[in-house]
């Protein structure tokens, strides 16, 4: 029967009512049975999702289950069902299911076998994720249940008696998630000033005042107004007393005059549309936020350090004062835990996500030499704090809390407002969404990649007949070595190709069947299967993870093609990490012969393709990874360069094709692209030796009608050589590039540095990874400038800047290093010619024949006398 286009509609419409993206998930015993809580956001809005009566379970070998039962009944751990299963470990052996009603048994039995010697397997899988992953559920969710009208006058629905499946991605559609950025101002001993609260839809700022300081800053904003009659955006502040919500309505209009950053307001928006909420005391800024977040009911919380700092300290004051910091959608405070490793905090907020920039955007594999938001801004926006003094911030955070309060508001506001343009310029929410789509990692995961691994490999394993091996499992015997870097020939030449192989590691593969189920498969049949190191097999049939890639590697494909960096970003960050979990030890899958049978692939490749190569009467001059460094002659023009590097890519292709075809009668997935023509190119020496570095080059690539520079490794794209160093680099090997005379130059850069022009460049800047006090044999300098900016701190009364990790500026002085700030002595010029110029120099000027000393020698001699 054909549906109308009315009964259609309505289809689509239920469809869209029972169907959402995963926010959070959470398990706990309730009524003695384990409840799953799903909640999604809906076209219809937030929904808590309920599975009642789910069971955990591990499994034990059956060699064990009969001793297992007698352990548990004796310990007195209610077991609701033990029973063979069709499924067996890697070793062969078949295993007996253990199922528990409830988190706290199934916790007591684990820890009850393994103190008595019996290995449980998957015995470290949560309920929840269990639940989602074998129903292969990622973060779009299709659901069914019974609608309660509990929720109904909390603004979000509630169903029961849930089942859950996923959502094909031709079904998926965008759902939008609300967003708010989050930032608080406070005293260095931790009393709150402020909160600013940044939305697309409202910008507020709850501040702390008195009646006195409330009428100073409504006159103070009373004669801006007056100076500015034609501008029509005046802040309305209001003034409440203790009894009242501390809150309003936003009163922002969407009038269109905003910046072209995603219609979330302009400089002039924040300078002259302040909106300030005044609290009378601290107790009601903690209320007023509890307020806000009620009306307005925020999907993503963002921010700068957000977790480890504002929510860390929020959820301090909320204790201090008694109140319950009552954040989630179903009125629950937040769930904390802790990594004991790295002291790291994590936030668990039921119905809400809260998203860190620096971690999400280290996930996304960005790299600034300081993460700091006045820094990253800067860097991605070319804009900065609303604070004038960036080294006492605050200290002017301080005063400008006593003595005015409106410009308190406009920096906390612009910090809200500068971790919004960041997301939206990194596309990080979009980053963030997606990869839970594609992995199954919830939202706010930072890392992830084994978990990433475990949620799509654990189900297939589950249908093809095993459970999973337990970490130490693996063949232990030997290591896998690293990728292959081949020994350089240094020189400075004309016409270098580089030639890069398409995601290598995920191509190997791809093209070998590599897999943790095609090893035992393949071990089992050896003379069937694909070869690879170490005594490894691969199944031609059973495996899953080449399958995985090559949809990964279509989707990305495919988000090349739409511009979708986000997307593309997130599925090559998730191939790339498959050989890193194969072959790191904190994976239940590691077995050297897995990451081995990738890496010593990839020197095989990396050889036979440099033989070939040379065979074409060409010289291979570096190899790293997955790319090779061609010289095709000092003689040859861009155009024939260019046209050598495609048909080297064509050559080398086919080649890899018929090899792979012949040898192993397997088809090549191998791909090597020609990627770079440097017309001229640099491979420096080791410092104070003849023979060639590795992982670090210069050379020089024509765009069009412009000229770029390209460094790896070298001082120019340090973090730990001052700029200085990094100026003179660019300078200098650019002119010698471009077969220009370098002498004077370099006579010039020394002679200024020596006469003080050059102060302002001699700046280190470098990071203290560890504790100060742990500091205690070959102190190196930054650490010294270090302890001696936290002596005079100390002896100033200041607060303490450097003895927990962080970066530390400082210069070389005659009396040694000293921070930035705090220099005392003179600095000592002939050190920083010495291990900044001459260094930097001497990686370039042997190749033309030359050296610094040879150059500087008789300026040097005039300086002496």
């Amino acid at each position: 029967m054909q549906l109308s286009p009315e009964q259609l509609s309505l289809t689509a419409k239920i469809s869209d009512a029972k169907r959402g993206f995963l926010l959070t998930r959470s398990a706990r015993d309730r009524n003695n049975h384990i409840e799953i809580t799903l909640w999604l956001k809906t076209p219809q809005g937030p929904t808590q999702l309920i599975i009642a009566n789910e069971r955990a379970v591990f499994f034990v070998e059956d060699v064990a289950a009969d001793n297992a039962k007698a352990i548990l009944h004796q310990q007195s751990i209610h077991v609701d069902e033990m029973k063979p299963v069709a499924l067996k470990a890697f070793n062969q052996v078949k295993v007996f299911a253990i199922y528990f009603l409830t988190m706290r048994d199934f916790y007591q039995a684990r820890e009850a076998l393994k103190q008595r010697g019996i290995k449980c397997y998957e015995d470290d899988i949560r309920p929840d994720d269990r639940f989602l992953m074998e129903r292969f559920i990622t973060a779009d969710i299709t659901f069914d249940g019974q609608q309660t009208a509990l929720a109904l006058a909390n603004d979000y629905r509630r169903f029961e008696q849930v089942k859950c499946k996923r959502i094909d991605k031709e079904q998926q559609r965008d759902i939008v998630l609300s967003t708010v950025s989050l930032d608080i101002e406070c005293a260095m001993s931790g009393e709150l000033y402020s909160i600013g609260l940044y939305s697309e839809k409202c910008q507020q700022v709850l501040m702390i005042a008195n009646e006195q300081e409330i009428v100073r800053e409504v006159e103070r904003k009373n004669s801006a107004a007056n100076k500015h009659a034609d501008d029509s955006k005046h802040a309305d502040e209001r003034v409440q007393d203790n009894d009242g919500a501390g809150i309003s309505h936003c009163t922002r209009k969407d009038n269109g005059e905003h910046d072209g950053n995603n219609d979330i307001g302009s400089d002039s928006d924040i300078d002259n549309n302040i909106d300030i909420v005044w609290q009378a005391d601290e107790r009601q800024l903690l209320l007023s936020l509890l307020t806000w977040f009620t009306q307005h009911d925020p999907d993503i919380i963002i921010g700068w350090n957000v977790v480890n700092f504002d929510f860390d300290l929020l959820q301090k004051r909320f204790d201090l004062h008694g109140i319950k910091f009552t954040l989630g959608r179903d009125g629950n405070v937040p769930y904390w835990h802790k990594n004991k490793a790295s002291e790291q905090q994590f936030i668990e907020i039921n119905g809400r996500v809260v998203l860190d920039g620096i971690d999400l955007l280290k996930t996304a594999t960005y790299n600034f030499p300081s993460f700091s938001l006045d820094n990253v801004a800067n860097t991605l926006l070319g804009m900065g704090k609303k604070v004038d003094d960036v080294d006492n911030r605050i200290q002017e955070i301080t005063d400008n809390f006593h003595h005015d309060k409106t410009a308190l508001a406009r920096y906390n506001l612009e910090d809200c407002r500068l971790v919004l343009l960041i997301f939206q310029h990194t596309q990080l929410l979009e980053f963030a969404m997606l990869r839970a789509q594609l992995t199954g990692l919830a939202i706010d995961r930072v890392g992830g990649s084994v978990a990433a691994f475990i949620n799509l490999y654990l189900p297939k394993l589950h249908r093809s007949g095993y459970v999973a091996p337990n970490m130490g499992d693996g063949d232990q015997g030997f290591e896998s070595p690293g990728g292959f870097v081949m020994d350089s020939t240094p020189g400075l030449y004309q016409n270098v190709l580089v030639l890069d192989f398409k995601s290598l590691y995920p191509s190997i593969i791809r093209s070998f069947n590599i897999d943790p189920m095609g090893l035992i498969e393949g071990l089992k049949s050896p003379e069937t299967a694909i070869e690879g190191f170490d005594g490894a097999y691969f199944s031609r049939e059973h495996h899953f993870l080449p399958g995985i890639i090559t949809e990964l590697w279509k989707e990305r494909d495919k988000a090349k093609e739409e511009k979708n960096a986000a997307l593309s970003q997130a599925i090559k960050i998730i191939m790339n990490s498959f050989y890193g979990i194969l072959g790191s030890t904190g994976c239940r899958f590691f077995d050297p012969r897995l990451s081995g049978s990738i890496t010593k692939r990839s020197h095989s490749i990396l050889k036979t393709t440099k033989a070939w190569i040379e065979d074409k009467g060409y010289q291979v001059i570096y190899g790293d990874t997955d790319s090779i460094f061609v010289h095709v002659g000092d003689e040859q023009s861009a155009q024939n360069s260019q046209a050598l590097g495609k048909t080297l890519q064509d050559f080398i292709n086919q080649r890899w094709q018929t090899l792979l075809q012949e040898q192993f009668n397997i088809y090549s997935e191998l791909e090597i692209e020609f990627e770079t023509h440097f017309s001229k190119f640099l491979m420096p020496t080791v410092r104070g030796q003849d023979v060639g570095t590795k992982k670090r080059y210069a050379g020089l690539v024509q765009k069009g009608e412009e000229q770029q520079l390209i460094f790896k490794g070298l001082e120019s794209v340090r973090t730990d050589w001052t700029e200085l160093a990094k100026q003179f680099q660019r300078k200098l090997y650019h002119m010698i590039f471009n077969d220009e005379p370098v002498a004077e130059y370099i006579k010039q850069i020394v002679a200024q540095t020596l006469a003080g022009e050059h102060d302002e460049l001699l700046v280190y800047r470098k990071r203290l990874r560890r504790k100060l006090d742990l500091y205690v044999k070959n102190v190196p300098p930054h650490v010294r400038a270090a302890r001696l900016a936290d002596d005079i701190n100390k002896e100033q009364g200041k607060p303490l800047k450097y003895q927990n990790k962080g970066w530390i500026e400082y210069v070389m002085t005659t009396s040694g290093p000293q921070p930035k700030g705090y220099q005392t002595a003179a600095l000592d010029y002939q050190l920083y010619i010495d291990r900044q110029l001459l260094a930097v120099a001497d990686a370039i000027l042997p190749f033309i024949n030359t050296s610094f000393d040879e150059i500087t020698n008789a300026q040097m001699n005039l300086f002496d006398l």
